[in-house]
């Protein structure tokens, strides 16, 4: 087979890896944005330029998420990593997917299934490769996919269990427009059965909508499909919810909520998403709040630093548009001193300054990077006065916040910004603000 990978970042490289395990293969890949890799054997064709694609037959264009499918015109045989992996995996396929909060779901529900004894694998957006572990895989494991818009754009097969975390504006230097983001994201669901389940957030209005997309066209069919949707964290739909500090499931407590590792109440609601999936394989209550309590968090998602004279920093590096400042900012009661900024993507930063306004326990905003200046001018405009506008050095900024914070404050670095004006991700800048911390 002549097969075409567009795109060689890490799913590129294991699509290459998947791929060439045959010698009947014929691998050639294209990416614009890469020199040829070392050791890359000498017999495959490294092209930088997609339009030589178009001038080209392949029998299969496996595209890497990074890579539009209307980048590729009318390129024929297109799919992807994920599409190869959905219709060659012999297990279920738990699918998470959300604007925010997918990794977390994902990770979580991956320790409760552990912890209950079943082997499970947790890959996807998370940075594991599923095409990597493909081959591993037995048909009585679980796996559990966190699925990104870029990895959902041309899905042609949805999870056995689909689960949809809140959904907000995201990604728009990328997707055409916001339609675009919200159509992939409802490929999770478009392709379920009636044998198969949803889970959805309770309150925000697009991830309803999304769970509603897709089905069968037979109107009774329809219907005990429709049924087979829940929402997480309310008693109403029989999946997990919170009663008297416990997480209860059909009026049956399950655990204590205190046996969370995480703060903020977006993650008791994404831990009533998790045992929600989760109890669809094990209905062992003890092993659900070992697995609660064995999971510390995400690097880089409201990870606890260091505490200096009575300060706690905290890096929330992965928060980059302003639903996930406002996230991150609700998630404590003590005094906060706010550091933010970053690339500008062109998003709004007016209801996370509404929000901001309305809070009582912000001490003090150090803004700083591309959208410094926007920053403000939303943040004043709502009458937020609190405000520092600082030079572009992550040092002096996270120094100036050493100075501004008393014993019982926290330091909180959301960014609620890309990270691209200064860094090369968000895990190099999350990186950068924990090795300050750690010197002060």
């Amino acid at each position: 087979m002549k097969i075409a990978l567009v795109g060689y970042g890490v799913e590129g490289q294991a699509s290459y890896r998947y791929f060439s395990r045959s010698p009947d293969n014929e691998i050639v890949i294209f990416d614009e944005f890469s020199k040829r890799p070392e050791g890359l054997p000498s017999t495959v064709l490294f092209v930088d330029d997609l339009d030589e694609l178009r001038r080209h037959q392949f029998d299969m264009v496996v595209r890497s998420p990074q890579i539009a499918p209307g980048r590729l015109g009318a390129v024929d045989h297109v799919t992807s990593a994920t599409n190869e992996f959905f219709a060659h995996c012999p297990a279920p396929i738990i699918g998470v997917t959300g604007t925010k909060g997918k990794g977390t779901i994902a990770s979580l529900i991956c320790a409760i299934l552990q912890s209950a004894g079943k082997t499970s694998w947790l890959v996807g957006n998370i940075g594991i490769a599923a095409l990597d572990v493909l081959p591993d895989i037995k048909p009585d494991d679980i796996v559990v996919y966190e699925l990104s818009s870029f990895q959902l754009w041309d899905m042609e097969r949805s999870p056995h269990i689909a689960v949809i975390s809140v959904l907000e504006p995201e990604h728009l230097d990328v997707h055409s427009d916001i339609d675009d983001y919200y159509h992939a994201k409802s490929n999770i669901r478009r392709y379920q059965t009636i044998d198969d389940v949803c889970l959805y957030h309770p309150t925000n209005e697009i991830s309803q909508q999304v769970a509603d997309e897709g089905g069968p066209q037979d109107p009774s069919e329809r219907d005990l499909w429709r049924s087979q949707a829940s929402r997480y964290g309310i008693p109403d739909d029989g999946a997990v919810y919170v009663r008297d500090g416990e997480f209860y499931v059909r009026n049956q407590p399950i655990c204590s909520v205190g046996l969370l590792q995480l703060v903020g109440e977006h993650n008791v609601e994404n831990t009533c998403a998790a045992i929600s999936a989760a109890l669809e394989y094990t209905s062992d209550y003890e092993a659900i709040g070992k697995g609660l309590e064995s999971f510390k968090g995400l690097p880089h998602r409201l990870e606890s630093v260091r505490t200096v004279r009575g300060v706690e920093y905290y890096d929330d590096s992965f928060s980059s548009a302003p639903p996930s400042l406002k996230v991150a900012i609700a998630s404590f009661s003590r005094p906060i001193v706010l550091i933010a900024g970053g690339k500008d993507r062109g998003l709004s930063f007016d209801d996370m300054a509404r929000y901001v306004a309305g809070r009582d326990n912000i001490k003090s905003i150090l803004l700083y990077g591309e959208t410094k200046e926007l920053l403000e001018h939303a943040m004043k405009k709502h009458g937020v006065e609190a405000i520092e506008v600082l030079a572009d050095d992550l040092d002096a900024i996270v120094m100036r916040a050493s100075q501004i914070a008393t014993s019982g404050d926290v330091v909180l670095f959301s960014p609620g910004c890309a990270s691209f004006d200064m860094f090369a991700n968000f895990v190099e800048r999350g990186e950068k603000f924990q090795m300050i911390v750690q010197g002060l």
